[in-house]
């Protein structure tokens, strides 16, 4: 019996819909990466980009356990001496929701080449509505 190996002409990728409010931040993220990885189908091949669409909505009502809300920071740094910039998980979703989720997903997919392509696959908006309706998105429960 033979390894099956899946090639690029044989991709076909499914839209999926999510409500972020009804999983914890990370477990909704593993969610997320499995499905933009594709490793929930049986044609997975790992050095072959063969993920799905990934909408998620109601990023502003991200659910977190613990006191997480306060004590999680996000860094960034300008490169330059003393431009290291920290904020609160509740100052990020004030700001903008959607950074929490890309960011948890994006720590969650493999660092390599494919991962940009990966993450642009994900979709997320604030409130309930989507653009993406046209795709017949299935619904992950």
């Amino acid at each position: 019996m033979k390894t099956y190996s899946q090639k690029g002409s044989e991709i076909s990728r499914e839209w999926w819909v999510i409500d972020a409010s009804t999983l914890p931040l990370g477990k909704l993220a593993v969610v997320i990466a499995d499905k933009l990885m594709g490793k929930s189908k049986v044609t997975y091949t790992p050095h072959i980009d063969n993920g799905d669409y990934v909408v998620v909505t109601n990023a502003k009502n991200i659910v977190v356990t613990g006191s997480k809300m306060t004590d999680k920071k996000y860094y960034r740094h300008s490169g330059f001496p003393g431009g290291l910039t920290e904020l609160k998980l509740e100052e990020v979703i004030e700001k903008d929701p959607s950074l929490a989720i890309r960011e948890a997903v994006k720590g969650m997919l493999p660092k390599n080449k494919l991962a940009a392509d990966r993450l642009a696959r994900l979709r997320i908006f604030e409130g309930a509505e989507h653009a993406h309706t046209a795709q017949n998105p299935k619904e992950i429960k």
